[in-house]
């Protein structure tokens, strides 16, 4: 057998056979395709808060501050840019592919099945990746509530990767487990866990922004950018990595009440609420403590309230939001990833065990268990600085790619029924591609060797075997 051929490539499915497959146009209370309807509004927005609110603001201050200086709140300011522009396409993508493969099922709906698998290898960096990551960051404010509480911590050695000063972090590989049981349970359980989660979440932040504002200082921002403008845009990709949640929106799609209408409204609301409060955040975190001493600090949030309040139990507080907040984060990241996978298997990309769903649970039962252990070992064994960077770069990619497929899509299925328009067309989408670009440039050419290098694995994999299992190419009878 040779190498796929010009038509392997390009081969797109129609959105018309993705909303008969799933159900896309069923009424509340239907179950369309094999998973359930579920989820409202409320906790579909909630699902992207939780996903996106506590990546970034609970320790990636610790990592994108030392980059830019005070700037970073520029950096957030541009991220945020960029997630909104995106936001927008993904809104109108959403309402008329409304599926649960996120940017893999609408690259396969208007660029074809090869982008289709590039922009899966993205999503899968991006989720899994991302977890992990997040567990990482668990990891350390789990050992700072537990010091301000009980007076104790997990050893160095079971408190970090290889590479960050310990072995094996133990309390990451925990907080993985938790979820991977949680999603097998049920996606309404899930949802409403992680509804919960977002409330205490919000909460908290609100609560460090109003005592930070009580020690705000204007002298912390004199030297606003010292590292340049260089300096805001690296700050700027890597703070990225805090708004990836939006996308997990949009992966929900096929266990969404009426989808056409509730996937964008979610989006755009979670865009509005992730933004105000990372802004105050940043804002008031900068201006409570001096800029070069969020390099290397662990649990920031908290170290600020103690340094702050000169007290024990508003650090308490952070820490404890900060554990919840995390929690749901990690929950809702890797849900989103289970839903990708399980699409792609659907479609014939990736074994048909992936796609296959509890009669009791209704969830992809063996998909969860599979990201639950892949996130399990690299939470145990990445540092978070280079888990960060590949989950940027990911979703950047990933990005640029909807907005690409939103002016694809408008002139290939322009009839289309669509419950979002982009407004500003098609000049918010091409900003949108200038944005995301600019971001991803400012990322290290060590990241951009390991991405090139994962995409060509993902790609490879196809061409042996998602390209000759491909139901779109069984159907069109071009494999036996």
């Amino acid at each position: 057998m040779g190498a796929p051929g010009p038509a392997a490539w390009l081969r797109r499915k129609p959105v018309t056979a993705m909303a008969a497959e799933t159900g896309a146009d069923a009424t509340p209370g239907h179950e369309g395709g094999e998973l359930q309807r579920s989820i409202g509004l409320g906790q579909l927005a909630a699902i992207g808060i939780g996903a996106t609110v506590g990546t970034g603001i609970f320790f990636v201050l610790s990592e994108a501050t030392p980059e830019a200086g005070p700037a970073v709140v520029v950096s957030f300011v541009l991220a945020a840019i960029t997630a909104g522009l995106t936001a927008l396409c993904y809104a109108e993508l959403a309402s008329a592919v409304p599926v649960s493969g996120s940017s893999y099922s609408y690259a396969y709906a208007t660029l074809g099945e090869a982008a289709a698998m590039g922009v899966a290898a993205c999503l899968i960096l991006e989720y899994l990746v991302s977890s992990a990551a997040v567990s990482v960051g668990w990891s350390e404010y789990l050992n700072a509530l537990l010091e301000s509480t009980v007076g104790i911590r997990f050893p160095e050695a079971l408190s970090g990767a290889p590479g960050a000063g310990g072995v094996f972090n133990l309390p990451a590989v925990v907080l993985v487990l938790l979820c991977t049981v949680l999603l097998v349970r049920g996606v309404r359980e899930s949802a409403t866990a992680n509804a919960i989660m977002v409330v205490i979440k919000l909460a908290v932040l609100l609560l460090f922004v109003g005592l930070a504002f009580t020690a705000f200082s204007v002298d912390n921002f004199a030297d606003f950018a010292p590292l340049g403008v260089g300096g805001v845009g690296a700050a700027a990709g890597t703070v990225f990595f805090s708004f990836i949640g939006l996308d997990a929106v949009s992966t929900a799609g096929e266990e969404v009440y009426d989808p056409r209408r509730t996937l964008p409204r979610a989006l755009v609301l979670a865009l509005v609420v992730v933004t105000a409060v990372y802004l105050l955040v940043a804002v008031s975190a900068l201006g409570a403590q001096p800029w070069p001493e969020f390099e290397g600090q662990e649990a920031g949030l908290a170290a600020i309230m103690t340094e702050v309040t000169g007290s024990a139990w508003p650090a308490i507080v952070i820490a404890a939001g900060a554990v919840i907040s995390i929690f749901s984060v990690t929950l809702v990241t890797m849900y989103a990833q289970t839903r990708i996978l399980f699409s792609m298997s659907r479609d014939g990309m990736l074994p048909p065990v992936l796609s296959r769903v509890s009669p009791r649970t209704l969830t992809p039962v063996p998909t969860t268990l599979i990201v639950g252990t892949g996130v399990a070992v690299l939470a145990g064994l990445v540092p978070l600085d280079v888990l960060a960077d590949l989950v940027s770069i990911g979703t950047l990619v990933a990005f640029t790619v909807v907005s690409i497929g939103v002016i694809v899509l408008r002139r290939t299925a322009p009839d289309l029924p669509r419950g979002f328009r982009v407004p500003g067309y098609p000049v918010t989408p091409i900003l949108s591609i200038v944005a995301c670009l600019y971001l991803v440039s400012g990322l290290s050419w060590i990241t951009w060797i390991v991405f090139v290098a994962w995409v060509a694995v993902v790609l490879l994999f196809w061409a042996f075997y998602g390209a000759r299992h491909s139901r779109l190419a069984r159907t069109a009878g071009e494999v036996s």
